[in-house]
């Protein structure tokens, strides 16, 4: 018995119809100029030394190439040799969590957020050795 053809196939021209609305739905938003910049991670100021070394001892990798020999070298990095940039990406947390809180006017004035980034670096470079279990 041969199947029914009568159910019409799906065809390119449905497709293309229904792509608007999907583009639609991901109504692109105006970028504030103003809005601070995120605080950077301990690998990313690690990349922003390392890349050009790396560069210069392999020409001709490309940037994905770069990116995966990048990578391999920070994780043969032991925590002493991190330390440096780990306390690096801390003031830039410190520094983006005041530019934020002045930004979203939490902040008065530039002293209260240059006081809350000094508090929360000195958080950040705390120990973490005590123990609370006081409670």
């Amino acid at each position: 018995m041969p199947k029914d053809s009568a159910k019409p196939k799906r065809k390119a021209a449905e497709k293309a119809e229904k792509a608007p609305r999907a583009a639609a739905s991901k109504a692109k938003k105006e970028k504030d100029p103003n809005k601070p910049k995120r605080a950077l991670s301990a690998y990313m100021f690690f990349s922003q030394d390392w890349r050009e070394r790396i560069k210069a001892e392999n020409p001709d990798a490309g940037f994905g190439e770069v990116g995966k020999l990048l990578g391999a070298k920070w994780k043969e990095l032991d925590d002493e040799e991190k330390k440096p940039y780990v306390d690096l990406a801390n003031k830039d947390k410190a520094r983006a969590e005041g530019e934020k809180n002045t930004y979203d006017g939490k902040g008065t004035s530039k002293k209260a957020a240059a006081a809350a980034a000094a508090a929360a670096a000195a958080a950040a470079s705390g120990s973490g050795e005590e123990d609370d279990d006081d409670e």
